[in-house]
């Protein structure tokens, strides 16, 4: 039973929807599964084909348990994950619980990382450095589900250590943000819900908010947001004296990311962006995806008359879809410096308005093979 029937909000104008809205379930959830099932084992004598869970939203599924054995101390189980139509770097994973009965414990659970599962090594993420990467509400979760199904034996004065593995987790990591964080050898065991949306945006919102943490945590004072890899590239070229860790993708969380850096206390604010991206942000949209809301021609237009563009080409770039038309057509003409640095200066302004405080604001615009072509201070803009 797979239990992937929750509808998913499909949002108008969102092509990537049409690959599939099918959810799937979290790390996390999958981890509590493969503990109750073990548990369960030391329970019965013998671990079953499937178990019923309660996720941290509190819906009821049950899962699907491979692998199950247990000796009577000793009880071993995995839950494939299925991430439903997300593209998952954890889809498939084998969340393999092993749990062990400690005699005269005093009825405590005790949750342990093995391997493939993270190391947390710097503070900021609300674990404990040395730790294994179980988030908070996963843990809370495991443990509670364990609860429940080692009743008996918590009642009976002994304690349950459960160790949470994930075979190729090293190997899986890579795909994700985990080093950057802090978090070496797997992945995490993540999940506030238990479900996983396809293409889900919570999770990456999540992750921007993380990473700005951990960075103002290791003293950094500086921190670089960019909209994806080729800015980020771009970014980490000009700035080559800034540590990896001020380097954060936004993506499109404009108003996630700024509103921690300001919490958090930075001194400068460097945002990396190419022209569509930087137009969004001109706008002063706090999330600057393509679904949310058009690109203002007229922004654009007006940047491309303060630099000289010719009539004729103003018109056409009002009439134009993308701020990308009027960056190449621009170029051409060698006004791409001038179009760029007046964008920036609309960014900034934008920003310097929506996100007040103390912090300097530098705008680095790139172009879309991610060389710089112009960075603009706050102080150099009247």
């Amino acid at each position: 039973m797979s239990g992937h029937t929750l509808p998913d909000k499909v949002r108008k104008g969102d092509a990537r929807r049409d690959r599939g809205n099918r959810t799937g379930f979290s790390t996390g959830a999958n981890s509590a599964a493969a503990a109750v099932a073990a548990t369960l084992g030391l329970v019965r004598g013998a671990v079953p084909a499937e178990v019923e869970t309660v996720l941290p939203n509190t819906r009821h599924v049950v899962f699907k348990i491979t692998d199950g054995r247990t000796d009577g101390r000793t009880a071993h189980a995995v839950s494939i994950k299925d991430a439903g139509d997300d593209p998952d770097a954890t889809h498939g994973a084998h969340l393999t619980a092993d749990v062990r009965r400690i005699p005269g414990g005093g009825g405590e659970i005790i949750l342990k990382g093995g391997p493939g599962v993270g190391v947390v090594t710097m503070p900021g993420l609300g674990l404990d450095v040395g730790g294994p990467a179980i988030n908070p509400v996963p843990r809370r979760n495991i443990v509670e589900n364990v609860m429940a199904a080692g009743a008996p034996i918590l009642a009976a004065g002994d304690a349950l250590e459960v160790t949470l593995s994930v075979p190729g987790g090293e190997e899986m990591a890579k795909k994700t943000l985990n080093a950057r964080l802090g978090i070496l050898g797997g992945i995490s065991i993540l999940g506030t819900t238990g479900i996983v949306r396809p293409y889900s945006t919570a999770a990456f919102r999540a992750s921007v908010i993380q990473a700005v943490d951990v960075a103002a945590n290791q003293g950094q004072t500086t921190v670089v947001f960019t909209t994806g890899g080729r800015t980020e590239k771009c970014a980490m070229r000009e700035f080559p004296d800034l540590a990896e860790a001020c380097f954060v993708q936004m993506g499109d969380f404009v108003k996630a990311a700024f509103t921690t850096a300001v919490k958090q206390g930075m001194q400068h604010i460097i945002v990396g962006a190419m022209v569509g991206k930087l137009t969004k942000i001109g706008q002063g949209l706090s999330v600057t995806h393509a679904w949310r809301e058009e690109i203002d021609r007229e922004l654009i237009a007006s940047a491309a008359i303060e630099v000289g563009a010719p009539a004729d080409l103003v018109e056409e770039i009002r009439a134009a879809e993308t701020a990308r038309f009027a960056a190449e057509r621009l170029a051409e003409l060698g006004l791409a410096v001038a179009f760029h640095r007046a964008l920036a200066a609309r960014a900034i302004r934008s920003l310097r308005e929506r996100y007040p405080g103390p912090h300097q604001l530098t705008v680095l615009a790139c172009n879309f093979e991610g060389k710089p072509i112009v960075t603009v201070k706050e102080e150099d803009i009247v």
